[in-house]
């Protein structure tokens, strides 16, 4: 099941990264008021449509979380397959770990966002898209590894007996 899983998330890329930018416009919409289009179709989310700098984001495949995913679908399959007795452990860990990742990828678009709007459109792309945006991928991707491993290894909790 998370194999097949896997293999859907990259047969279905494309519409993922529709879901991330549908999520990402979601999201901006709640925060800013400077308006917001989401262009599905082109994998595209404008904002700063009301000021005098609009962008549009485009999520690539590079740029989408979907391939931060997939080694975290096939670990866990390895996971299940050595313990077909211990599936929920490995389950819950990929659920967390990919809502995690999944999260990271949308704190770097808002601040990709965030500095456009604060640096403008060339300063605030550049800081923004090279600097801040890889750390947080970077940083957010560990930290859901650490997560995923944390969640998937730890063993049950020990209740001492009495002998």
């Amino acid at each position: 099941m998370v194999l097949a899983a896997a293999v859907a998330l990259v047969v279905a890329e494309r519409a993922y990264r529709v879901f991330e930018v549908q999520f990402a416009g979601l999201i901006l919409r709640g925060i800013t008021s400077s308006g917001v289009y989401v262009a599905g179709e082109r994998e595209t989310v404008y904002f700063g449509l009301s000021g005098t700098e609009p962008l549009g984001l485009r999520m690539t495949p590079e740029c989408s979380s979907a391939f931060m995913l997939i080694p975290l679908f096939l670990v866990t399959a390895v996971m299940m397959w050595f313990r077909p007795r211990n599936t929920r452990r490995p389950f819950f860990s990929l659920l967390v770990s990919a809502i995690a990742v999944i999260l990271v990828n949308q704190l770097r678009i808002l601040a990709i966002v965030g500095l456009v709007q604060w640096l403008g459109v060339d300063r605030g792309y550049y800081w923004g898209h090279t600097l801040l945006g890889s750390l947080v991928s970077v940083l957010g991707g560990a930290l859901a590894l650490v997560l995923f491993v944390w969640l998937g290894t730890r063993g049950p909790k020990n209740r001492e007996s009495t002998p």
